[in-house]
């Protein structure tokens, strides 16, 4: 059935700090309802990525009855999973893998949400903070998406604890990324600073594959035409999905959009030349709502790249 939705701004002392959040529920509301946490990027916060993307990643409230959470980060920037950064999250030591699991339990207690189907999704700096999530809270999470971020090198590796458990993981990254290179590298914005040394979205991938217990040996990856799923801009830009996956372990999906750059792929969006172009090569938003299992398309729209991970 299709929902309204309700927007909400909420807060929480973690901490001692005063951190706050957006929310946007079902309505009416849906008993046990899954969550997706939406972490924004470096020098935004949840009202400008709502904005950015034109509010579409909201629409999974519509479609399948999901709680939307957008945390806020410490003045524009989230303590992530790298050592060679200077936000003020990271040199005050800011928790913010505290302050998610404050949100989490937030949504379970008031909002009714389901603590077993929790997905975390998140973009650049969000996207790193994610990979921490995965090494120090992984048993917290259904499912992660994480665009634009590639796993930092082990001497630019933050994270204190590295817990081994699964978690079905999306990766999504523009080859023509100029922020977080594709093929590995210094991650730098216009030459301005740096976020220290990872690896390529590939080996992103197959290291996170290693720790889901699946053989890095991937099924070939292929072009998204024809799919029928979801729209793959011209021929210029074709998207490419890489999946390792081996029963019953959880699967990693790479999706490599060609051309694309620094963002989080959305219908009509166009960026500018220092973060590279999105060339509306593909629709993110129902890549990640399928593959977290939030909504049922295959009836209607042919099956889910590397899908499988519980909604």
């Amino acid at each position: 059935m299709p929902y309204g939705a309700v927007v909400r701004r909420e807060v929480l002392d973690v901490d001692g700090l005063r951190r706050s959040f957006t929310v946007v529920r079902p309505v009416p509301a849906r008993a046990q309802a899954p969550v997706v946490l939406v972490f924004h990027g470096a020098c935004q916060s949840a009202r400008t990525l709502r904005l950015a993307t034109r509010r579409a990643l909201d629409g999974v409230v519509n479609t399948s009855g999901a709680i939307v959470a957008y945390p806020d980060s410490h003045r524009g920037h989230w303590n992530d999973a790298r050592v060679d950064t200077s936000f003020a999250a990271r040199t005050a030591g800011v928790d913010d893998v505290a302050f998610t699991a404050a949100v989490i339990d937030r949504l379970v207690r008031s909002h009714g949400a389901d603590a077993s189907r929790v997905h975390a999704v998140g973009f650049s700096n969000g996207g790193y903070l994610v990979f921490r999530f995965l090494h120090e809270i992984p048993e917290r999470l259904a499912g992660a998406a994480v665009i634009s971020a590639t796993q930092p090198v082990a001497e630019n590796f933050a994270p204190r604890t590295s817990r081994l458990h699964p978690v079905p993981t999306l990766i999504i990254h523009g080859t023509g990324d100029r922020v977080v290179p594709y093929a590995g590298g210094r991650v730098t914005l216009g030459g301005r600073h740096s976020g220290g040394t990872c690896l390529s979205a590939r080996e992103t991938a197959q290291y996170y594959a290693r720790r889901n217990g699946v053989d890095v040996t991937a099924t070939p990856g292929r072009p998204a035409s024809g799919r029928g799923v979801y729209p793959t801009g011209s021929r210029r830009s074709p998207v490419e999905y890489t999946e390792y996956r081996r029963d019953p372990h959880p699967p990693v999906v790479l999706c490599t959009v060609h051309g694309g750059g620094h963002a989080i792929p959305t219908a009509g969006r166009t960026l500018g030349s220092l973060l590279g172009q999105d060339r509306r090569s593909l629709d993110a938003v129902l890549l990640i709502e399928d593959f977290f299992g939030l909504a049922v398309r295959s009836a209607r729209r042919g099956g889910t790249p590397g899908g499988g991970a519980a909604g």
